[in-house]
């Protein structure tokens, strides 16, 4: 991926040597989403030893968009100039604006930037306690991805998704749940969900992630067009990523059966579809999950 010498954002906060740094937790519930809420599940099966799919839905049973109280948060700063990993975050970070800004203004909308944080270990946010064990997330309630960079080895090494692109396609994932959020998309879909029963909400969050996976695949379809960002190799990388972390990838390799009706982010082939749709069309019209009936 070209990357080097690109605009990096101003929206990046360091919280590495500060933040939440103790024990919390895993409260986010509905209320942040993201590829955490999967990754979690295999992760802490790992170092627990406890059964991923019991983990799943502890996180769902506090319903969604709650928002839990955390102490405020210490002032952030920007992460150093030296540390490559994160200039490759703020430049991604960049790019997603400038693509983001563009699309709403032919809308005749005003896109309002998210805000990135850098951390390690746990971070308070305005959903809740976040945890590393997560992967990254979005929390809608104080508009910030958070990430630590930790995430990217776990990719490399147990999930077996390296690459830039992959990893850019992560950081884009998210941001594309902040789109959500600006378009009224969250909010509609977590008063649905609270009526809901365990299995509908999954389902629900099923098409929230994809749709999410789509408008990762718009952003790198606009940069694309607007910046020749992708080299040999990469698409091939992203669409690897989204194939490591569909549902039936994790629940198999982590239990070694696959559960349809827990999946909350969707299947392999789900996830490289809807990231490819976005990806080819470049059209935010494309990525309607909800009124798709096959997914």
């Amino acid at each position: 991926m070209r990357w080097d010498g690109n605009r990096e954002s101003d929206n990046v906060e360091d919280d590495r040597d500060g933040g939440g740094g103790g024990v919390g937790g895993i409260r986010l519930g509905g209320g942040g989403i993201g590829l955490g809420s999967v990754v979690v599940a295999l992760v802490a099966g790992w170092i627990f030893g406890i059964n991923p799919l019991s983990i799943l839905g502890l996180m769902n049973q506090d319903g969604a968009g709650q928002v839990v109280a955390q102490h405020p948060q210490a002032t952030a700063h920007k992460p150093p100039p030296h540390d490559q990993l994160a200039r490759f975050v703020s430049v991604v970070l960049a790019d997603t604006e400038d693509v983001w800004t563009a699309k709403f203004r032919q809308a005749g909308r005003t896109y309002r930037d998210p805000k990135l944080v850098l951390f390690r270990g746990s971070e308070p946010t305005a959903c809740g306690m976040g945890q590393s064990a997560m992967g990254p997330f979005y929390c809608p309630a104080d508009e910030k991805v958070y990430i630590d960079l930790g995430f990217y080895e776990v990719m490399r090494t147990r999930l077996g998704a390296p690459g830039d692109f992959a990893q850019a396609y992560v950081i884009a994932h998210e941001v594309g749940h902040h789109v959500q959020k600006l378009m009224g998309i969250t909010e509609r879909v977590d008063n649905v969900r609270s009526r809901e029963s365990r299995a509908q909400q999954n389902a629900m969050s099923v098409r929230i992630e994809l749709q999410a996976d789509c408008l990762a695949g718009v952003w790198a379809h606009d940069a694309q067009a607007a910046r020749q960002i992708l080299e040999q190799g990469d698409v091939e990388s992203a669409l690897n990523a989204a194939t490591q972390i569909g549902d039936d990838a994790l629940q198999r390799r982590s239990q070694g059966m696959v559960v349809p009706d827990t999946f909350t982010h969707g299947s392999s082939a789900q996830r490289v579809a809807w990231f490819k749709r976005g990806l080819e069309t470049g059209s935010v019209n494309q990525c309607d999950t909800f009124q798709s009936r096959e997914l």
